[in-house]
């Protein structure tokens, strides 16, 4: 009988590409992969750091997996892992500490631990300027979009975000193996790219070659990707040369993810995010110029140290006033080893709370109105699932739609009516 292998992904979707690659590192050795509810012989959690809940939750899913199965070999990778190796080593029911290097040996290092040994801590230093860590994944389960990752690390040092500590510097992926991959999964039959990593816009940064916009490019020319999705941007890197060279490309989609943080200029300082209210905005309005009908989501974070309601109130009007589609909106959470932890004027968390709200109602109100404008328009969807009789899919610009279609409409590009609104961020949609 094989062995079993389960994993647990906490965090972004660069941490779910990784899981999937190490995955299919275990089933060519041979395990079969179950879920992690499930009992396994061997358990991979992938932490987050990037709040101090993902280090909860992070804790926590290590001593479930132990209760599952004592015997089992239990592994954390990740940002959490690699920025508190020691802090890990230490939780009750962890066999060994990976970090967010040198994935490509979990399998070899997981079949050599012995139950009773010594928690290993295999964690190297991120500081010392390693290279982009050849992680690829050959194919994935639902056959619709495929996330790749093309860059690790940032260079950014925001005052407020860990992430620098947990993957270093900037590393970006050899184009010719980017290429490589996406015509790997077009040819089993996915046809939308997501283009991803941990700073996406400073891909060629570090090796002075090619930019993201000569990535995306060389993707568009892969016969059977239909459609590429950036994940998120700043808005310094919405140049006029990156928006002339991709609108002129229409498998890219009309979504983007363009990080604002705060509408404050006093606040983006003291954040480090070395752009401007005003730039944001030139950047937004720019993007319209050349993509209409596009869709702007943004984060926010709420209750920065020293935000006054007046930051606060300006974070609220930007959003008005570029009609954002949704905000994903963040309470200030002081992370330990990064400068804002250690500033004074922390927010109370009462007024943390009420401002969140506050926020996530002006989203809710945003994402209604952007629906809204959509009503009677035909839409070109790619579906993906199906759910009480509803195919699910979405827009280029993201929105989901649900239709009613007796025929079998997954990873089909479809032509649609949208009628109305159906929740948050979906509407439904008829067949033309």
């Amino acid at each position: 009988m094989c062995k079993k292998v389960a994993f647990l992904t906490l965090g972004c979707k660069v941490n779910m590409y990784e899981t999937q690659a190490m995955s299919e590192l275990f089933e060519k050795a041979g395990y079969e992969v179950t879920d992690f509810g499930d009992f396994a012989d061997v358990y991979v959690i992938n932490t987050c750091t990037v709040t101090n809940l993902g280090n909860k939750k992070s804790r926590q899913q290590i001593r479930k997996a132990k209760r599952t199965n004592p015997l089992s070999t239990v592994v954390a990778v990740g940002c959490y892992a690699q920025v508190a190796p020691e802090e890990v080593s230490r939780i009750e029911g962890i066999n060994i500490v990976l970090g967010t290097q040198n994935r490509a040996s979990i399998v070899e290092l997981t079949e050599k631990y012995n139950s009773g040994d010594e928690v290993v801590n295999a964690v190297t230093d991120i500081s010392r300027k390693p290279g982009f860590e050849s992680l690829t994944i050959s194919n994935i389960k639902s056959r619709t979009r495929a996330y790749i990752k093309i860059q690790d690390g940032c260079n950014r040092y925001c005052s407020y975000c860990i992430i620098p500590y947990a993957r270093g510097n900037i590393r970006s992926r050899d184009i010719s193996d980017i290429v490589s991959e996406i015509k790997g999964l077009a040819a089993h039959g996915f046809k939308e790219a997501v283009l991803t990593g941990i700073h996406v816009a400073s891909y060629g940064v570090d090796t002075g070659k090619e930019s993201l916009t000569d990535v995306i490019e060389r993707v568009h020319e892969i016969e059977g990707i239909e459609r590429i999705r950036l994940s998120s941007m700043e808005p310094l890197a919405v140049t006029e040369d990156f928006l002339k060279r991709v609108s002129a490309l229409p498998k890219v989609c009309d979504h983007f993810h363009l990080s604002l943080q705060s509408g404050s200029d006093r606040v983006l300082k003291a954040m480090n995010r070395r752009y401007t209210r005003e730039q944001y905005i030139q950047a937004a309005d720019a993007l319209r110029r050349y993509f209409p009908d596009c869709a702007l989501t943004t984060d926010i974070i709420v209750g920065f140290p020293g935000e006054s309601e007046e930051d606060f109130e300006q974070s609220m009007s930007i959003a008005r006033r570029i009609h954002l589609d949704k905000i994903h909106v963040f309470p200030f959470s002081p992370k330990k080893g990064t400068p804002a932890a250690k500033m004074k004027c922390q927010t109370e968390p009462k007024v943390k709370s009420d401002r969140c709200k506050r926020l996530m109602a002006l989203s809710d109100e945003l994402n209604e109105e952007f629906l809204n404008a959509h009503k009677g328009r035909v839409c070109n969807v790619l579906f993906e699932t199906k759910d009480g009789g509803y195919w699910s899919g979405h827009t280029t610009n993201y929105i989901r739609v649900l239709c009613k279609s007796e025929e079998d409409l997954a990873n089909k590009l479809v032509k649609v009516k949208l009628t109305g609104i159906a929740e948050a961020e979906t509407m439904y949609g008829e067949r033309k």
